[in-house]
């Protein structure tokens, strides 16, 4: 928890000037409240009984305690304000962090992390920090200032007295310290159950047609309520554990309370002090006590907020890709030359997946793969575009080692079209020229004719203008991966991948589409990434993928010729 606070307490400083404003704020609340019980005591010794009233100094005690009071009032609204905003900065800050973490990860984190628990994360996880933030800072900070401030007075005013205040305050902080060690892994669980929630949660929304289409739907809630139940209990136990610690806390003040006002009434029958310095104590016993009841009453949520805080850091601590600003090489002008060599890659180090692979690709050529499912064929792509790096061996285009260029300078050189289509909340004209920002009108309505999207862009309510919702919901999944091919089609890159580009568009539209391509990749180096076959019949070679391993390759009348595995997977699909 230590590491936890001074990772935030960095985030903090750089709301440096609103802390310092902070503190004196809660300085001068603090010194007008310690101050108030001393005065409204003087105020009751200058009335010591009937016709014994020393009026002058009753009124002069009695505005400087209303003077007092106003100073508390005013200073503690500007106390809220600060630390509202010390707190809405803070989190603003992580998730700025966060965001900017999420865009340097590689690809292997997203390949093992559910995105409902990531978003949950940043979102979540960063309002459960502003929340703590929020209420724990004014209750660190003014409770600081009073239990040392009180103590002084206390102990100027009376010494007997201030040690039976300040004596409870141990017994307060082990019972408070000892509810808190044990209800921080059950915050911690709480948040672990909220994130795996959230990801189920997204993933059956996100496929909330195909469950319906298979029926599925109380097999979902069933899922979902065991999670929901699993996360019902992580919390009642977090909330059960952490409540205790208000009451238990209060009920050790109020017997000290109690034995404040047994002590100062036989000090004050005594003669040793006045019925005023009773009154004074009998409040300092209850401002002593404050902080700490304050602290225990937000102890949920502070609890929550560094439970949370942890599980952000844990995602600022992932490894981002490593740099390449210090890369070597540089391409200008890419000509498209291909060449793996010794190629070995694994995802799990347990499974070897691609071993020694060894593969010359000339500029200009047209070069499909194909194979069964997991047979290596996206994870050529994947390497090429240095999503992953090879485990050993090199590959290298124009005789550069890919690991020698800057990541964006070699992905500049790809135009990539997935099966997955990904748009983004904006006008169809936008998601176009996504590539390219300062693309005519002339080239986006070009390179949608070239794709084919043009005709049913037009019938769109407002045409090239239409807004689209994120993920490209209010389209069909043919007219989504149209608008993908038309944003490539419009940067025009020296080198394309098309993977499974074709696979959510009708036949029909499908051979428009080809025949774009063709145009295309004339002249151009290109892999295409194809199940349907009749797509690659033309290709210049074609690479047959099985068990991570090139079995044949050549053009489609030699590895018909063969009947082999390319054979075999063209009639299964003719036949």
């Amino acid at each position: 928890m230590k590491d936890t606070f001074f990772r935030l307490y960095g985030y903090m400083k750089k709301s440096a000037p609103l802390l310092v404003l902070s503190v004196l704020c809660a300085l001068i609340v603090s010194v007008c409240t310690l101050l108030s019980p001393v005065v409204l005591g003087k105020a009751m010794d200058s009335m010591t009984g009937a016709g014994l009233v020393d009026f002058d100094a009753a009124i002069k005690y009695i505005a400087v305690l209303a003077a007092l009071y106003l100073m508390t009032s005013l200073f503690g609204w500007l106390l809220n304000r600060a630390t509202n905003k010390i707190a809405y900065t803070t989190v603003g800050h992580i998730r700025e962090s966060m965001f900017n973490r999420l865009i340097l990860l590689p690809s292997a984190f997203y390949d093992r992390a559910s995105y409902g628990d990531t978003a949950s994360r940043f979102v979540n996880d960063a309002d459960s920090v502003s929340d703590g933030l929020l209420n724990g800072l004014m209750a660190l900070i003014q409770g600081v200032i009073t239990i040392i401030g009180s103590a002084v007075i206390m102990l100027i005013l009376n010494i007997p007295m201030a040690a039976t205040v300040i004596l409870s305050a141990p017994a307060a902080f082990f019972v408070a310290r000892f509810i808190t060690l044990r209800s921080q892994k059950r915050f911690g669980e709480q948040a672990a159950r909220l994130g795996e929630l959230n990801g189920y949660a997204e993933e059956i929304i996100d496929g909330h047609r195909i469950i319906k289409a298979f029926g599925r739907q109380e097999k979902a809630l069933k899922e979902f309520s065991e999670i929901n139940s699993r996360l019902y209990k992580a919390g009642l136990k977090a909330q059960i554990i952490s409540a205790l610690s208000n009451p238990s806390t209060r009920i050790v003040n109020n017997l000290s309370y109690a034995v404040t006002g047994v002590v100062s009434g036989y000090l004050a029958i005594s003669g040793r002090i006045t019925v005023g310095t009773v009154s004074s104590f009998l409040i300092f016993a209850v401002i002593f006590a404050k902080p700490f009841n304050e602290i225990t009453g937000v102890l949920t949520q502070i609890q929550s907020a560094f439970a949370s805080a942890q599980r952000i850091f844990r995602l600022l601590d992932e490894k981002p890709e490593v740099s390449d600003e210090d890369a070597p090489e540089h391409i200008e002008e890419c000509r498209g030359e291909v060449i793996f060599e010794n190629v070995s890659f694994s995802y799990n180090p347990d499974k070897p997946l691609i071993e020694n692979l060894n593969l010359h690709i000339k500029p200009g050529s047209k070069v499909a793969i194909v194979g069964p499912t997991g047979a290596g064929k996206t994870t050529l792509v994947n390497l090429l575009m240095r999503f992953y790096d090879v485990n050993s061996g090199s590959i290298s285009i124009d005789g550069i080692d890919i690991r020698n260029l800057k990541r964006q300078n070699l992905r500049e050189q790809f135009g990539m079209v997935l099966q997955d289509t990904w748009l983004f909340g904006g006008t169809v004209r936008q998601n176009i020229a996504y590539g390219k920002h300062d693309a005519t009108d002339e080239e986006i309505i070009e390179a949608a004719k070239n794709a084919g999207a043009d005709s049913f862009i037009r019938r769109l309510p407002k045409g090239y203008d239409t807004r689209i919702r994120a993920g490209g919901e209010n389209l069909s999944a043919g007219q989504k991966q149209l608008l993908t091919i038309a944003r490539i089609m419009l940067v025009n890159p020296p080198m394309l991948i098309l993977d499974e580009a074709t696979s959510n568009i009708d036949t029909h539209t499908e051979q428009k589409i080809q025949r774009a391509f063709d145009k295309l990749t004339e002249g151009r180096t290109g892999f295409i990434i194809a199940h349907r076959l009749s797509t690659i019949i033309n290709a210049d070679i074609i690479l047959v993928m099985d068990n991570g391993r090139i079995v044949e390759q050549g053009d489609h009348e030699s590895l018909m010729s063969q009947n082999g595995l390319y054979a075999a997977l063209y009639n299964s699909q003719f036949s």
